[in-house]
């Protein structure tokens, strides 16, 4: 069966029963002319454990784009990082639909099977995966409606295309039913204003580059619009597919409390023992006295009696403690480690610990520690990817990589590929520190953050490590970016928001949200909503709760900041300017010739952009760099007559010298690895510093000898 709908900005189709009939629920999706498959697949037999075994996988199919896979391996193996944050995206998402005590092992696959370059591909998974889930015999009430908001020209847009995103200052995903949020995730998009004043030399242009950081009343207006087309796609799933939805399966689910014996015993018995515990600072020490307080109650008169299982008395402690935990922060409010709900958690940071890197940064706050770590490359550092709706490879010149090793949570764990989770935090860091770099920086820029203690935020640590680190490697970034994670506890009729959330009140708590910005407003936002139905008068508070925290470790950041010393000696040299774009060939020469003489005489290497006319030099060494881009510059500069004569003397034989003639010649220049002397009809030789006796300045007389002679390159050597 087919189905149509026409629903925010996109006109859908459905078929249903078409194909994959022997999952649980299965659907074929078609927007303009992407094509996805929806699957949904469940096991028929719970696990033992109290948890929710869900697996998403998003899967880009390479002939979707009409491309056959790259490298000695042609089909699909490892998943991209871009498939790997889309799989997190959908399991967000529709993880809150399922019901309490849900422990059957499912799986949702989504395979893109046809790609159409300006389709959202997340947005179109999200949806079809939501109504294959409805679809299915799990016990699913209603459809996740997901939608990206754009603003072009100060005007919120539903659904953009993916052209249109290019134009826009927003990036806002967001889903959720009817009018309730599920997940939110938001980064601001950098523009270049025009600038009339063009320079030939951008060092001495000042870029207009905007943040475009949102106000927090502008992200609530934003979010706002996100959720009435969400209300409007929810619903017109709901009613399009009510008909065709399986009877739900008789499955069995876990009660929240097994044993209501067992809640009453330690409520009466062991109450302060369990608050005792949950304020241990650290979760290994704080799990060590729960399981000990456990251990306790198992060998008590009454569980013996009774025949209380110790994993039952564990499992209700974890949801006592929640209990306890909530209680404490709505009535007393009073959070574990004795702050109020305000209060951020004490902060250290040492910038450029690390003597060999280019730039450092250990930022400590609280019980959560990162070591955040710049390293700047040139443009072939860059990283190449492919995506589905892009023709060609795109060059990533900013990179940001989030380790969370099991010691930084006491755990003795092996060491493995980054999951899931580590590259979510790193993308959430990316997004919020790509907005201060400088679109006219010459540098690849690669941010490691290694996260040696976690006890919550660890991402917004790393956000703030990251943005000072660049600083400390000598990068101009617009302004300083901080970042914090909020919580909040509903209980009836009462809530209660927290700034700068630990471990245990992201883990009990209804929401986690991350805020990172400047201080003149938000450059990426993520929401995780546990509970349904937050008003937007709760989620402005929030915002502006969060507000106040990132301006105060604004404030320390920026303290840090004025006393960076930056390596100077081992960073890479850039010099990036730009020239009128019809003297690039002079600068590349005839065949190449001009370029390859500038690389080899300067030691540096040289990229040149036709269209934009601009011009990277890189090298070890600054003098050089220098030296090259005034060689550059002086080539490029030369009127019409003089790049005629320049050409004709091109064109002459190459001037001949004797093996053993010598010179009486004038240093012209020095470098790092010799110094070129003049000898006749203005050529110029060069004598290697190992054959440099004493020291040389500009402008000295000094005989030397013609040692060899390779077409224009003359090598010299002292006349005795």
């Amino acid at each position: 069966m087919q189905v149509k709908i026409e629903i925010n900005n996109q006109n859908e189709i459905f078929d249903v029963d078409k194909v994959a009939k022997q999952a649980a629920g299965a659907v074929l999706m078609r927007v303009k002319n992407t094509v996805i498959l929806a699957t949904v697949a469940r096991e028929d037999s719970q696990v033992e454990d109290d948890f929710l075994p869900l697996t998403v996988q998003y899967i880009e199919k390479q002939y979707a784009a009409g491309r056959i896979p790259g490298g000695y391996v042609k089909r699909e193996t490892k998943p991209g990082d871009f498939e790997i944050l889309t799989s997190r995206i959908i399991d967000r998402s529709l993880r809150p639909l399922f019901p309490k005590g849900y422990a059957y092992p499912t799986q949702i696959v989504v395979y893109v099977l046809s790609a159409d370059p300006e389709v959202d591909l997340q947005v179109v998974s999200l949806n079809a995966a939501s109504i294959a889930l409805y679809l299915s015999d799990i016990p699913v009430s209603m459809p996740v409606c997901g939608v990206r908001v754009g603003c072009i020209d100060d005007k919120f847009v539903i659904n953009p295309s993916n052209s249109d995103l290019n134009n826009s200052t927003l990036d806002l995903y967001v889903a959720g039913l009817k009018d309730e949020l599920l997940m939110i995730e938001m980064r601001s998009l950098p523009t270049i204003g025009d600038n009339n004043n063009l320079s030939k030399d951008l060092s001495d242009l000042v870029i207009n580059q905007n943040m475009n950081e949102f106000s927090e009343d502008r992200m609530v207006e934003a979010i706002e619009f996100a959720r009435a087309a969400i209300l409007k796609g929810s619903n017109a799933y709901e009613e399009a597919f009510l008909n065709l939805k399986k009877e739900d399966a008789n499955l069995d689910l876990k009660p929240e409390i097994e044993n209501e014996s067992i809640a009453v015993y330690i409520d009466e018995f062991y109450k302060n023992d369990v608050k005792d515990a949950i304020n241990k600072m650290a979760k290994s020490e704080r799990a060590s006295e729960l399981d000990a307080i456990a251990k306790t109650i198992s060998e008590d008169e009454t569980a013996v009696n009774e025949g209380w299982d110790l994993k039952v008395i564990q499992n209700f402690l974890g949801k006592y403690k929640r209990k306890i935990i909530r209680d404490q922060i709505i009535n007393e409010h009073k959070r574990a480690d004795g702050r109020g709900l305000k209060d951020v958690r004490p902060i250290s940071i040492e910038t450029n610990i690390l003597p060999n890197a280019h730039g450092s940064c250990l930022f400590t706050r609280g019980q959560t520690q990162a070591l955040v770590v710049a390293t700047l490359g040139s443009d072939s550092d860059a990283q190449m990817s492919e995506i589905l709706t892009q023709k060609g490879a795109v060059a990533e010149r900013f990179m940001f990589n989030y380790n969370f090793p099991g010691f930084c949570v006491g755990e003795a764990s092996p060491l493995r590929s980054p999951g899931r989770r580590e590259l979510g935090h790193g993308n959430l860091a990316k997004r919020a520190l790509a907005p201060s770099i400088q679109e006219t920086s010459p540098y690849t820029i690669r941010v490691v953050s290694e996260i040696l203690e976690s006890n919550g935020s660890s991402s917004m640590a790393s956000v703030c490590g990251g943005s000072l680190c660049m600083r400390a490697a000598g990068v101009d970034t617009i302004k300083l970016v901080a970042g914090v994670a909020m919580g909040l506890v509903f209980e009836d009729d009462k809530y209660a928001i927290l700034t700068d959330i630990m471990g245990l009140e992201d883990h009990d708590g209804d929401m986690d949200f991350k805020v990172a910005g400047s201080i003149d407003g938000i450059t990426a936002l993520q929401m995780d909503i546990k509970l349904g139905g937050i008003s937007l008068d709760v989620l402005r508070q929030a915002l502006y709760q969060a507000k106040e925290g990132r301006e105060h470790i604004l404030n320390l950041m920026e303290n840090a900041n004025d006393q960076i010393v930056v390596n100077e000696d081992i960073l890479p040299k850039f010099e990036l300017f730009s020239i009128d774009p019809s003297k690039i060939v002079d600068i590349i020469g005839q065949a190449g010739k001009t370029i390859k003489e500038i690389i080899e005489k300067f030691a540096v290497s040289v990229d040149l952009d036709r269209e934009k006319g601009e011009v990277k030099i890189a090298g070890d060494v600054k003098k050089n760099v220098d030296a090259a881009k005034d060689y550059i510059i002086e080539i490029v500069s030369k009127d019409k007559n003089q790049k005629r004569r320049q050409n004709s003397q091109h064109k002459k034989e190459t001037i001949k010298f004797e093996i053993g003639e010598e010179f009486d010649g004038e240093v012209k220049n020095i470098l790092d690895f010799g110094a070129f002397i003049s000898l006749r009809d203005n050529v110029d030789g060069l004598l290697h510093i190992s054959k440099i006796k004493n020291p040389l300045n500009v402008g000295d007389k000094i005989r030397v000898k013609v040692d060899e002679q390779k077409g224009s390159k003359i090598s010299l050597d002292l006349a005795e």
